[in-house]
């Protein structure tokens, strides 16, 4: 009866550390180079510090997730009702033209940037990437107020949003 006690705190415990809400990016996330719509690439520390000043909502998505399309018009909501926020799209996709595609194609106003090696690779890795659609909120100092929320959490994105605004 101990062993499985133990068992199961140890598995809570584990869980809970794994989808932790992280208040710093990690040093190789903060380096990694991205795509940006002219072909140019910027560190995701310049990507960060262009939106200081302003309350930034990060997505991580890709044109071929179901979720991420699910969830587009809750997105547009959201740009709707906080039209003050900073928007960033990094996508998973994986090739530069079905990016390109997807920003057209579901008409995503924001900043966008490609991720250089999908959500499995470095920069994925980087950002604990196990899910897309994922969010991060940072405040106008760029502090992380929300290091994982996804898709079925867009009444605590909302919340969190009015709370910086």
């Amino acid at each position: 009866m101990k062993k499985s006690l133990y068992a199961l705190a140890m598995s809570v415990f584990l869980f809970s550390c794994s989808k932790a809400q992280k208040t710093a990016f990690a040093p190789e996330a903060l380096a990694s180079q991205l795509s940006t719509t002219s072909g140019n690439t910027l560190s995701f520390q310049e990507i960060l510090d262009a939106q200081k000043g302003k309350v930034t909502l990060i997505e991580f998505w890709a044109s071929w997730c179901g979720d991420c399309v699910k969830a587009m018009p809750k997105i547009k909501a959201i740009q709707a009702e906080f039209q003050a926020v900073n928007y960033v799209f990094i996508s998973a996709d994986k090739t530069p033209e079905k990016w390109a595609e997807g920003i057209a194609k579901h008409n995503l106003n924001g900043n966008h940037y490609l991720m250089p090696d999908g959500m499995k690779g470095t920069f994925g890795k980087s950002v604990d990437l196990d899910w897309i659609p994922r969010y991060i909120i940072l405040d106008a100092n760029g502090k992380i107020i929300t290091y994982r929320a996804i898709e079925t959490d867009f009444e605590t994105i909302k919340t969190t949003l009015k709370s910086l605004n």
